[in-house]
C-alpha cells in the first residue's frame, strides 16, 4: 500500500512510499483511508522541527487528522464494515501516569505518551491503517468528508470544556463575548463553537482578504485584521489564542475583561525576546481574578463532543473551510502554501464521502 512517510530530523524528507499492510497487532479494526487533513504540525515535522519515528524505525508515516471507512471489524467491537471513523491521535503512556490511567491521556504527566503520525507511532497518511476500537471515533455518515475536521475540532472541544470548568469557579460567570486570534482552521472552529454557545464573536487575523473574513461573517462574527497593534480593545470575557505568534500572545494575555479567561491554543516556536511588563501583568491578573491556561490534544470525550458540534453545524459553512482537496497522486501540492488556503485535505479516492 502507499503511505506518506518522513524521516524525522531530516528536513524535506517527505515522500510517497510503498509500505507493508498494517499489522493486526496495531488494532482489530482495519480502516480504508478516505481523507487526511494537513496542519502546521505536519509542516513542522517535514521541516525537522519536531516528530519522532517508531522505536527501531527511521521513517514515520505522517498524518494525524484522519477520516476512514472500516473494512474489517470483529464481532463485539462496536463497529461495522462501512462505518466512517476518525482515529484518536494520542495513546496513553505505558506506566501509566494517573491521568492516562483515568482516560485523560491528553493530560499525560510524564510525557511518555505516543501520538499517531507525530511521536513514536505511525500516522494515518496511508491507504489503510488499523485502530483499536477504544481509539476509534464513529462519525455521522451525513458529515461525509467533513468528518476529517473531527481531530482539529476535538482540540477546541477540549478548550471550551476547560474554559467552562474554569468559569464555573463563580456562580455569576456569564461571558458575553469572545475574541479569537487567528482565523486558521483552529481559530474558525473556536469561533464556531463560541457561536453555538450564543456568544458575540470577534476574530482577529493578519489577512485582510481571502475566504477568512467571509467565513467569520457567515457565522455572524466580526472580523478584525492587521498587525498586533490593530487588536481590538474589547475586554472580552474569553480569549482563545490560536496563532502562537509571540507578539500576539503577549498582547492577548493582557486584553481580557475582569474574571476573564485566556486559553492559549497555539504553540509558539520560542527563541524570541519581547519587552514585557511582567509586574504590571501580574498586578492586573491578580487584581482582576483572570486565568490564563494552555491546552493541547484531546481525549475521547472531546472527540465525541467535536462530532456533536460538527453534526449541528451548517455543512455548507464547514465545506468552505476545506479550501482544497488534493488527490494522493499529487500529494506534494497539499503541502504548498497558497494565499487562500484554510484547510487542505489529501483525498485517498476511497469512494464517495461527500
Amino acid at each position: 500500500m502507499r503511505a506518506l512517510t518522513v524521516e524525522p530530523g531530516r528536513a524535506n524528507s517527505l515522500r510517497l512510499d510503498e509500505r507493508p499492510e498494517p499489522a493486526p497487532r496495531e488494532g482489530t479494526l482495519l480502516v480504508q483511508a478516505v481523507a487526511l487533513g494537513i496542519c502546521g504540525t505536519d509542516r513542522e515535522i517535514i521541516a525537522a522541527k519536531y516528530g519522532a519515528a517508531p522505536p527501531g524505525e527511521r521513517r514515520l508515516v505522517l498524518g494525524h487528522e484522519s477520516l476512514g471507512r472500516v473494512i474489517e471489524a470483529p464481532d463485539g467491537s462496536g463497529f461495522s464494515t462501512g462505518d466512517l471513523v476518525a482515529g484518536v491521535v494520542r495513546r496513553p503512556d505505558p506506566v501509566p501516569c494517573p491521568a492516562c490511567a483515568g482516560g485523560e491521556w491528553d493530560m499525560c504527566r510524564n510525557g511518555r505518551y505516543t501520538e499517531r503520525g507525530i511521536k513514536q507511532a505511525d500516522g494515518y497518511g496511508a491507504e489503510r491503517f488499523r485502530l483499536r476500537p477504544e481509539f476509534a471515533i464513529r462519525i455521522d455518515p451525513a458529515l461525509g468528508v467533513l468528518g476529517v475536521l473531527v481531530e482539529p475540532a476535538s482540540v477546541l472541544a477540549k478548550a471550551w470544556d476547560h474554559i467552562e470548568r474554569i468559569g464555573a469557579r463563580t456562580r455569576t460567570w456569564r461571558p458575553r463575548s469572545v475574541l479569537v486570534t487567528g482565523a486558521g482552521p483552529v481559530g474558525l472552529l473556536a469561533a464556531l463553537m463560541a457561536r453555538q454557545r450564543g456568544l458575540e464573536v470577534h476574530v482577529f487575523d493578519r489577512h485582510a482578504r481571502g475566504p477568512k473574513p467571509e467565513l467569520v461573517a457567515s457565522l455572524g462574527g466580526v472580523y478584525h485584521y492587521g498587525g498586533v497593534e490593530q487588536l481590538p480593545d474589547l475586554q472580552p470575557g474569553v480569549i482563545i489564542e490560536c496563532t502562537g505568534a509571540a507578539a500576539v500572545v503577549a498582547e492577548v494575555v493582557q486584553r481580557c475583561g475582569s474574571d476573564g479567561i485566556v486559553c492559549l491554543a497555539g504553540i509558539s516556536s520560542g527563541g524570541r525576546t519581547l519587552d514585557f511588563d511582567i509586574g504590571g501583568f501580574n498586578r492586573q491578573t491578580v487584581l482582576r481574578n483572570d486565568v490564563i491556561f494552555g491546552t493541547v490534544n484531546a481525549n475521547r470525550a472531546h472527540y465525541e463532543a467535536a462530532v456533536a458540534a460538527l453534526a449541528k453545524s451548517d455543512p455548507a459553512w464547514l465545506s468552505r473551510m476545506i479550501s482544497r482537496r488534493v488527490p494522493l497522486e499529487r500529494w506534494a501540492e497539499a503541502f504548498e502554501a497558497r494565499p487562500d488556503d484554510v484547510k487542505v485535505v489529501i483525498d485517498f479516492g476511497a469512494g464517495p464521502a461527500s
